[in-house]
């Protein structure tokens, strides 16, 4: 496919004017929807804003492209305009923005479409290109001009392929941004030719949306004098074991490719040593407290499909049962014991899977048996003196899950320290015999000696939240808060982790609280631009009727473009009206078996009039704060 293919006359401006980041995405995204590729304005606008939200797509040299990979958009597309004065787009080298390429990717379009993306993002590293670009006068001598330096690239890519195989690299290179679309291929454009530049010989693999292309084999891994990792996520390091390794941000491989290249040919680089997994990394690189948490996200990422399966499941049980069960309510008939059973086996892997992986994140795959055997043993709560549990008051939980997740991966840590020093021929026995044998092995005595303790603190809190009686209501009003304080970011996160743990452990109420907090952003935003469409543009106004539905659907996120653009007055009102539900729902002693589902999962509420009051007493306050406090958009 070539880059023009994706690029529609509709989708072109020239010479434009903006005052902002935020007008120039509202114009890539108002050029991209004409020319027709996008289902859902919103949501792809959010698409994008959750991307910038990471780091800025202007990279510098007056280039941004922002971009997202959604399920708005209906076919793979282009956007681009000139801004000739330039607009401060936050670039990373903190100059103006001059030439944009907005950039939507289908979620499960193939890979067809992001062959040319990689090509133009390679393409706009040119600088002539790039100022034929701004000098074009017409969108078709705009779509010309790229063609003829698509054709132009396609001969010097057919004539490179022609050539005998490179005899070796003197310097390696993984290239990786979390979307794999623009920033992958960026980098390992511009550090290519830097090597060249240098005299330095380098090749780059991409860790694109596309899978692994330019694969680094072992013989040139070996045979390098370093590696170089432009990388904003995971990618396999342990085959850099033994060698000289940076590890930057991708955005220094499409800024600073000359200076990494001369750090590893001027001994600057430091040796990686894989046994020491990526918690030495993370403590040079990204600090303690970024690094537990990315730890923590991996499990809780990865255990969530799970507790919200299960536990909707579970609700369904309640939803087919016959009320007049009574104490078997959720398994008095026939179809509510069988969803019951599928959802508590479903739910049951809550635990294990996120010690499991919170382990893996740490130790690599080794510690994922070992972190799976810790969260099965907090879940069941065996003892020295108790092996089958069967006396057990109380277990560790989720709490113990969390503590026995790290504690794993710490265990597999030491264990490839330890055995660092065996020979060669033993390496293959380490990963499927010592590691998991004596890593179950460590980790039962832990787990066996800690539990009693783990046990009582967990206990004491279900307590402890039981007997809060009104004092709960403080609690509703923080979790509730919380969950609008950044709408999906670590705040967010925390409040509903924490009550999706004590939803595993019988506490039903503080999950209540979270929900409706999580319902109420988007449900305010809605309702000031239905009743108060004065203090909106048409667009956004149009855009509120789609948070209608999540908010009901309890997803939060539906608030972020428009936090995103006005956060000093959407952010506060949110929150207030988000703890107010949250502490009405726990005054009213609402409950919440299923962890997701907002309004479709009523039938699993417990006191569920008031539970919906709640909802809408916070979205009507969130929104009455919201447009008085707002102010009207400025009419053209």
């Amino acid at each position: 496919m070539k880059i023009t293919e994706l690029l529609d006359l509709k989708g072109i401006e020239l010479g434009v004017k903006v005052n902002s980041k935020a007008e120039a995405i509202d114009k890539l995204v108002d050029l991209m929807v004409a020319t027709g590729k996008i289902s859902d304005r919103a949501a792809y606008k959010k698409g994008i804003l959750a991307r910038e939200a990471l780091t800025s797509t202007g990279i510098g040299e007056g280039i941004a492209i922002p971009h997202a990979q959604v399920e708005a958009v209906k076919k793979a597309g282009l956007a681009a305009m000139t801004v000739p004065d330039g607009v401060d787009y936050e670039s990373l080298d903190g100059q103006p923005a001059k030439l944009f390429f907005m950039i939507a990717a289908p979620a499960d379009g193939g890979n067809t479409h992001l062959q040319a993306l990689a090509k133009l993002s390679a393409l706009l590293m040119d600088e002539d290109f790039r100022e034929k670009l701004m000098n074009a006068r017409t969108p078709d001598e705009f779509l010309h001009e790229i063609d003829l330096k698509e054709a132009q690239k396609d001969a010097e890519d057919a004539a490179e392929a022609a050539k005998p195989a490179q005899g070796g690299y003197r310097i390696l290179a993984v290239t990786a941004c979390p979307t794999g679309i623009a920033h992958t291929y960026m980098a390992a454009e511009n550090l290519t030719k830097a090597g060249d530049a240098l005299g330095f010989p380098l090749k780059a693999e991409t860790n694109g949306s596309e899978g692994i292309k330019n694969a680094l084999t072992a013989e040139e891994i070996k045979n390098a004098d370093g590696i170089i990792v432009a990388a904003d996520k995971k990618v396999e390091m342990a085959r850099f074991d033994g060698k000289p390794l940076l590890s930057v941000p991708v955005t220094e491989g499409i800024r600073h490719p000359e200076d990494l290249i001369k750090k590893i040919e001027n001994g600057q680089a430091p040796i990686y040593h894989a046994d020491a997994s990526e918690s030495d990394s993370a403590s040079s690189s990204e600090g303690v407290g970024r690094g537990f948490y990315k730890h923590l996200m991996n499990g809780v990422s990865h255990m969530l499909p799970f507790v919200v399966a299960g536990g909707i499941l579970i609700a369904i049980s309640f939803l087919v049962d016959t009320h007049g069960a009574g104490s078997t309510f959720g398994t008095g008939t026939p179809a509510a014991a069988w969803f019951n059973a599928v959802g508590n086996v479903a739910f049951g892997m809550m635990l294990p899977v996120l010690s499991g992986f919170i382990a893996m994140s740490i130790a690599d795959r080794p510690g994922l048996a070992v972190g799976f055997v810790g969260g099965l043993m907090a879940k069941s709560g065996m003892t020295f003196a108790d092996p089958t549990a069967a006396k057990v008051a109380a277990t560790p939980g989720f709490l113990g899950a969390l503590l026995y997740g790290f504690v794993a991966g710490w265990i597999v840590l030491l264990l490839k320290k330890a055995f660092k020093g065996l020979p060669k021929s033993l390496e293959g026995i380490k990963p499927i015999l010592l590691y998991p044998l004596l890593g179950v092995f460590l980790m039962g005595l832990f787990a066996s000696a800690i539990n009693p303790f783990m046990g009582i603190i967990n206990g004491g809190l279900s307590t402890f939240l039981k007997n809060l009686g009104n004092y709960g209501i403080i609690l509703g009003v923080v979790a509730g808060g919380m969950m609008s304080i950044d709408m999906g970011g670590p705040f967010n996160k925390a409040a509903y982790v924490t009550a999706t743990g004590l939803l595993a452990d019988g506490n039903y109420t503080l999950m209540a609280a979270v929900m409706a907090g999580g319902m109420v952003p988007p449900l305010a935003i809605a309702l000031s631009t239905t009743f108060f469409k004065n203090k909106w543009t048409e667009e956004e106004r149009n855009a509120g009727l789609v948070n209608y539905v999540m908010g009901l659907s309890f997803i939060t996120e539906g608030a972020i473009p428009f936090a995103a653009n006005d956060p000093a007055h959407v952010i506060p009102s949110c929150v207030v009206g988000s703890a107010l539900a949250g502490g009405l729902s726990v005054a009213f002693h609402c409950t919440l078996r299923a962890p997701h589902g907002g309004i479709f999962v009523i039938a699993t509420i417990g006191n569920w009039p008031m539970y919906l009051i709640s909802i809408l007493l916070g979205a009507i306050v969130g929104c009455l704060i919201l447009s008085f406090w707002k102010k009207a958009p400025a009419t053209k």
